[in-house]
This record gives structure tokens, sequence and C-alpha cells, in this order.
């Protein structure tokens, strides 16, 4: 896990040192244990390491080729690369590291580019071919490790994370207006844009070229995720048993590690079945929970501390368990350190991510996570009953599109932006771009409640889980831990994409004769056990029953509470003073409006006031140039 950028100037213009460097030291917090440049005229190249696999100088990046034509710079893990080395062995390739970076530098010698659909692991990497005067950015099928790029003239400029390109002296920071308009619908992007006007994302399971000779991008697609070719005559039983054994062999994979290996664990299925797995391997496996101070806290928001159900699934493993207990203030310390670092909006309160990955960053250097269980195994019932009885495409869009508006509807739009900000998104179109989303993958159909499902599945881990691991690798990088998630493993998502869809929704029959009139069905469904059926039976053989029977939780603190009672001063002193940032784009009477409704109860606005509080102060850190710690 680690660090990287680059700056490739197709003009032939030489790179000055101090700018890779400045890029490079800017990334210090992703790799604390070395740093590294290459330069070769009008290409530079720069890492910071945090050493997991063999942690000798011999993994040093950028990692050269003996004949020096090729130059790597790689942030990841590549969980099969003892496979692939004894591959390129055979082929009479002579290592001089034990390092998963010397394997991916071998296999471009040897594969070329096709060498990505080997590879197990979440990964992005700049590979410089110094014959061919060109240069090829990867990133995972997944997309779990980022990359971004812009490019200003003839300049192309890269890195893990946007604060390395802001480094170059050519980019300046202006907001992309267009993204701050899908990000007050969706809380979310579903382009591959970020809130930085110019600064893109590299999109998942892609590559992009380009050359002296060839000074456009070129890309190539190599690979999505596809859950139209179930095979419906896989019985529940084989599907369970396979659907256990491949996850065995994923946790245990994803446990290479020269360095001690660490696990997060709520009360739930997901992460508890990866302890189970991992204790099995690791004596006295460390694992990390996150509570909350409940003493204010009412309603629904009074079960979201998971302590106990975590204590109970540690006690079970007999791990060595740590806990952090969050309170209502603790907000206002952590906002503006995880804005800077998280620097892409995305999705609802994470500062208790940001809290729970610096614990696990005192005992450990990789922790393990349960992410991507949930939409791979149809996880969240409630927001499929919306589009089962859809009538053909447009119906289900339409549907779903409403349910997706998780911020600001389309019909407040104009009431939340600045008069010049709805001038300038007055041509975006956020329905087309929600739509977008499921012309990725052509085989689509629409035709019965399956197809819904199985639409939303496809939909929910492009955008939903791409948010998440977004957030997983930017808070825990801040505290230079490398985030696992063993349901991202290779094997277990091509055959969990395989399983029918009636394996994984016990209650499917039941659901589908909801009536639409029926009122309160939202909670109805909220509420239930239904999701994951196969994996809570595949589970059943490593976790107690009272674990995979469980209901689904997410984790999230009470902020609904909190906004209304002990946060609530902080809310106001930061949304509603006259010199805050984002007046310049919001208007302050719609901001003032949503505080005044979630005060007296008429709305729950938690997910509106988390974004407009991360909005203000992402705002001061990258606009006003406000200092982090002050």
């Amino acid at each position: 896990m680690c660090g990287i950028c680059g700056i490739f100037n197709l003009d032939g213009e030489p790179v000055p040192h101090r700018f890779i460097k400045s890029m490079t030291d800017a990334l210090a917090h992703r790799g604390p244990d070395d740093e590294g440049q290459y330069i070769d005229v009008n290409l530079a190249l720069g890492h910071r390491r945090l050493a997991i696999i063999d942690t000798s100088p011999a993994g040093h990046q950028p990692m050269l080729s003996a004949d020096g034509n090729v130059v790597l710079v790689y942030n990841g893990e590549i969980y099969n690369y003892r496979e692939l080395r004894t591959e390129l062995e055979k082929t009479g390739y002579c290592f001089s590291s034990r390092t998963d970076t010397e394997v991916l530098l071998a296999g471009f010698q040897v594969w070329g580019l096709a060498v990505v659909k080997r590879l197990n692991g979440m990964f992005a990497a700049a590979i410089w071919d110094a014959r061919e005067r060109c240069l090829h950015l990867i990133r995972d099928r997944y997309g779990v490790k980022p990359l971004y790029w812009t490019r200003i003239g003839k300049t192309l400029i890269f890195g893990s994370e946007i604060k390395a390109i802001l480094k170059h002296p050519a980019v300046s920071v202006e907001l992309n207006f267009d993204a701050l308009n899908e990000y007050f619908t969706f809380q979310n992007l579903f382009r591959y844009h970020t809130l930085f006007r110019g600064i893109n994302q590299l999109q998942a399971a892609s590559i992009r070229s380009i050359s002296e000779r060839e000074p456009e991008f070129t890309r190539q697609t190599w690979w999505d995720y596809d859950f139209t070719r179930r095979d419906e005559l896989l019985d529940f039983q084989t599907a369970k048993e396979e659907t256990a054994r491949l996850f065995y062999q994923a946790v245990t994979r994803q446990l290479v590690s020269d360095v001690p290996v660490g696990s997060y664990l709520s009360g739930g299925m997901d992460s508890g079945s990866i302890v189970g797995v991992a204790a099995e391997s690791i004596p006295r496996l460390a694992t990390f929970t996150c509570g909350f101070d409940m003493s204010e806290v009412t309603g629904v928001e009074a079960n979201y501390d998971e302590r106990r159900e975590a204590e109970y699934i540690a006690c079970h493993f007999k791990t060595e368990h740590y806990q952090q207990v969050v309170n209502s203030s603790d907000i206002s310390w952590a906002l503006p350190r995880l804005v800077w670092h998280l620097e892409d909006l995305r999705l609802g309160m994470s500062y208790p991510n940001f809290y729970v990955s610096r614990l696990a960053s005192r005992f450990v250097k990789v922790c393990l996570s349960g992410a991507g269980g949930d939409e791979l195994y149809a996880g969240y019932p409630w927001r499929y009953y919306r589009v089962f009885n859809a009538i053909g495409r447009d119906d289900y869009l339409r549907q779903y599109y409403a349910y997706w508006q998780r911020l600001v509807p389309d019909h407040e739009r104009s009431q939340l932006f600045t008069d010049d900000v709805n001038r300038r998104i007055r041509e975006t179109d956020t329905f087309r771009t929600f739509s977008r989303v499921f012309t990725f993958n052509r085989r689509l159909h629409y035709d019965s409640p399956e197809e819904h499902i199985a639409n939303s599945l496809y939909f929910e881990i492009k955008t939903f889980l791409a948010g998440l691991l977004i957030v997983g690798d930017k808070l825990s990088m801040a505290h230079g831990l490398e985030e696992r998630v063993p349901f991202l493993d290779n094997d277990l998502v091509d055959f969990a994409q395989r399983i029918s869809i009636r394996h994984k929704l016990a209650d499917l029959e039941h659901i589908m004769r909801v009536d639409e009139n029926v009122p309160r069905k939202l909670r109805r469904y909220q509420s239930c056990a239904d999701g994951k059926n196969v994996l809570r039976q595949a589970m059943a053989g490593i976790l107690p029953t009272v674990v995979t029977e469980r209901r689904k939780q997410g984790f999230s603190a009470p902020d609904e509470s909190w906004y209304r009672g002990e946060s609530l001063a902080y809310v106001k002193e930061t949304l509603l003073n006259k010199r805050a940032a984002y007046r310049d784009f919001l208007n302050p009477q719609y901001v003032a409006r949503i505080i005044d409704e979630h005060v007296a109860g008429r709305a729950n606005h938690r997910l509106m006031l988390w974004s407009f509080l991360c909005f203000e102060w992402w705002c001061k850190l990258f606009l006003d140039g406000k200092d982090v710690t002050t």
C-alpha cells in the first residue's frame, strides 16, 4: 500500500525534480516507510511506500527492470503474486526481491498489458515504457485503489490523491459545478469527474495509455460486473457450499503480509465472518470496533451502538479486541481532517470510519473490511422492493432514480443553489447521469422482478460501493493503514454473480406481493432480516446463529439525535455563520430551513446536514486555503 504520482510533459519539456518531490511529499501519510522519485527528462514518477510485503530495501520504488527500459510505481496488493511468480520463473525471469511489485513489473515485461487480467488484488499503477516513450495508467477491477489525473495543455499529471496533483504549479483549484450538482443530488458522484474542475478519476478496470507519438489517451476497459449470467440451475445447497469455500479462500488469501494484520469488527455477519476465518490463522487477531456515546440518543438510533454485539464475536473467537467510543463533540475535531483526506466528497457520515482506522493504525498496518458483501448478495431488500413491479426500463429507471436522490430532489434544486450556480448547471441532467450507469452493461434486461433486482445490484456496486471504497481507502491511508476487502476477491465475485436472485432474497415471493398503497411499507423492509440468504447459510459454519440471523444494520453514528441536541451548536456555528464559505454557491436560506426542519422533528435531514458541513470545510480547505490544523 502506497501513494504514487507522476508528470508527463508531452512537448518534451524536462520535469524539474522539485515538482515531483513536492507531489511525492503530499502523499507522505500514505507511505511513511520510504520515498523515491524517477526522472526521464520529460517524465517523472514519485512514490511513497508503506512496506507490507518484503519490507526490505529491495521493495523500493520506483522499481526499474534490469535493463532500465520499464519503470513501475504501484499502490496496492496482488494476493496471487506467489502463483504468478512461479509462472514467471518458468519463463526464465530471475527475481531480486520477494515483493508483489516486482511480480507486476515482470508480468508486464512477459505478458504486456494483458497482465492485468491475471491479477487478483487491488492496485493502481503507472508503468513507463522507456523504449516506446509510453505511459500506462492502470486501475484494479473494482476501483479499490484510487487514481486521479488531469491534463493541462501538453502536461499530464496524476496521483493517488488529488492533493498531490494540486502541488503542481500549473494546477489551480476551481469548483466543478456539474459535480457539485451531482453530489447534492446523490450524495455521490456517478461519473468519473470530481469536485475539482478538470481533475478526473481513472475508471475502475481500465487502462489509459499515452505517448509522445500518440499524445491523446487511448483507453481500454478490461472487466465489468455482470449479474445477467445467473445460473438458475445452480441449487441452493451447492451455492451455499461453494460460497463458503470461496469465502475461506478469499480471506486466507488476503492474509498475506510481512507485517501485523487485524480486522474491523461490527456486530454484523460480514465482518464477523472475516474475523472467524482470519482468527484460525492469526492467534489473538487484533479487532477494532467503533461505538458511540448513547446517553442523549433516542428512537431507532438507540440501537446504533454495536459494541456489545462486537464484543460477543470477539469473545467467541478469542481476539485481542479494541474499542473507540465516539461522542457528539468528536465531529468538530475530525471533520476538517476528514475532508482534507477525503477530498472527493462521497456518501454519509464517515467520521466513525476515520476514528476506527486511526485506532487500528496504532496496532497493525493492515486491516480487513467487510465492504462488498451487501452489494454482492442483496443486503438491502428495502431498496429493491421499490422496483419489483416496474414495467419496463423507463418505469424502472424513474422509480429507482426517485429513491437515489438522497439529498435534494429535482424540484428543490433551484432553491438550494445561488442564481449564479443555477445558471451554470442549467443544462445538467442528473437523471441522464443516473441512467448512464446502466448503459455500461448492454446485457441488462428489464422484464421481470429478478432482472430489476439484478440491475439494482449492478447499479449499487458500481456507485454506492465505489463510494464506500473511496472513503475506506482515503480514511485508512490518512493513518498509514492498509484496508483490504476480502469480499472483492476475483473468484468469490465471479461466483456470487452467478447465484440466483432467489437464493439471495429468501422472502422474494412475499415482497413481490407488496401492495404499493400499503402505508409504512418502507419501515417494514428496513427492519426485515431478509437479504444475503445464501451468504447467511454459508456463514452458519463460521458464526453462531444469533449473528447470522441478526437484522441488517449499517455502520452509522446517531447523528439524527446529535444534530438536534449535542451537536446542534456546532451545526449552527458552522452553517449559519454569515462568513461561511459555502454561501458563494448555496442559498443560506435553504440551509437554514433544512436545519429548522430537522431540529423541529419535521424531517430527518442528517444526510443533508452532513453534506453541508463537509462542503463548507471543502470550500475552506481547498478554495480558501485554510490550514487543516486550525
